[in-house]
């Protein structure tokens, strides 16, 4: 799958996500409650996972559900998260992803030289 790289989007979501939680009294939960959320949301994700792909079957009474939905739920809690620390996502991104193309650009074999070997 191939995403361009349009920071404005990330941003639309991080301002969807203010636009909700703003409307309560109660605001952002503290940094410890988002994490505590934001693990929540891991292991209701690594459930799906193990159903998916993993040895465990859901039980006939399991709710259905999907990793697209958990990881759904995982982004909006990363958002809030970002939103109550006032960090922008899209540029913690792309520091991380410059920091990534550079530290591991010679990681993996590269396609290119895959193909270039059997030839």
């Amino acid at each position: 799958m191939i995403v361009e790289n349009n920071n404005n989007d990330v941003r639309q979501m991080q301002q969807r996500v203010d636009n909700y939680i703003s409307q309560f009294k109660e605001g952002y939960f503290s940094p410890l409650s988002m994490l505590a959320r934001f693990t929540e949301e891991i292991g209701e994700l690594a459930r799906e996972i193990n159903h998916t792909y993993g040895e465990k079957p859901k039980k006939k009474t399991e709710v259905t559900n999907s990793i697209e939905a958990e990881l759904g739920d995982l982004m909006f809690v990363m958002l809030s998260f970002a939103n109550s620390l006032d960090i922008d996502v899209a540029e913690a991104f792309d520091h991380s992803m410059t920091k990534i193309e550079t530290r591991d650009k010679n990681r993996w074999t590269k396609k290119e030289l895959e193909r270039e070997e059997n030839d």
